[in-house]
């Protein structure tokens, strides 16, 4: 019941955050940050999550990430609405100009590419099958690369996902929207896996 409790203050948020991201939008052609501020900016970022592709295990990978997306989590971290130490403590002094000029930042990033060997074809097939059946391609686009504030999750870490996944399955971790809670009520322990390592290899 927390977990649910918690996606009901997400919802009360919305028209915050939906104010934020249009505010930004319709602003950042007067406000863009010089370039030479770019790299200032993601030096704390790139010190955890790598200059794109996370080496560390539980770090999420930001590269080719969705600047709407970003804005979004930036501001749920600084609201307390999405724990996560340290970012918390990183976003609670940040105003809504640097929510924006951080997730442009962020955007700049080179993707995250998979350079393993290839997922097996039996694990392809079990997870194009549940991509299919929860419809993940209608919102993370046909490539999984993300659109808007929807993520990019292509090629993502694959224990990173699982968690993700695992999260909102449990209501630990809220959504923006509840749509990955309740897409996630349906999947097993198997279906996560398979999911996560299909994922984190494309």
């Amino acid at each position: 019941m927390r977990g649910l409790a918690r996606i009901g203050v997400i919802r009360g948020l919305a028209p915050a955050l939906g104010a934020l991201l249009a505010g930004a939008a319709l602003a950042a052609p007067q406000s863009a940050a010089p370039q030479s501020a770019v790299p200032e900016r993601l030096a704390p970022c790139v010190a955890c999550h790598g200059s794109g592709t996370s080496e560390a295990e539980g770090v999420p990978s930001l590269g080719g990430q969705q600047a709407d997306y970003v804005v979004t989590q930036l501001f749920q971290f600084r609201e307390k609405q999405r724990e996560a130490s340290p970012m918390n403590d990183i976003a609670a002094g940040f105003s809504d100009d640097d929510l924006r000029a951080y997730a442009d930042a962020v955007a700049t990033l080179p993707p995250p590419a998979w350079s393993g060997p290839a997922a097996d074809p039996a694990l392809v097939a079990r997870a194009q099958a549940l991509v299919a059946k929860h419809q993940c391609n209608s919102c993370h686009g046909a490539d999984l690369a993300g659109r808007d504030a929807i993520p990019r999750i292509r090629a993502q870490r694959e224990e990173y996902l699982a968690q993700a996944l695992a999260a909102y399955k449990s209501n630990a971790r809220p959504g923006y929207d509840p749509a990955m809670n309740e897409v996630a009520q349906d999947l097993s322990d198997a279906d996560i896996k398979d999911l996560a390592a299909y994922v984190s290899r494309l």
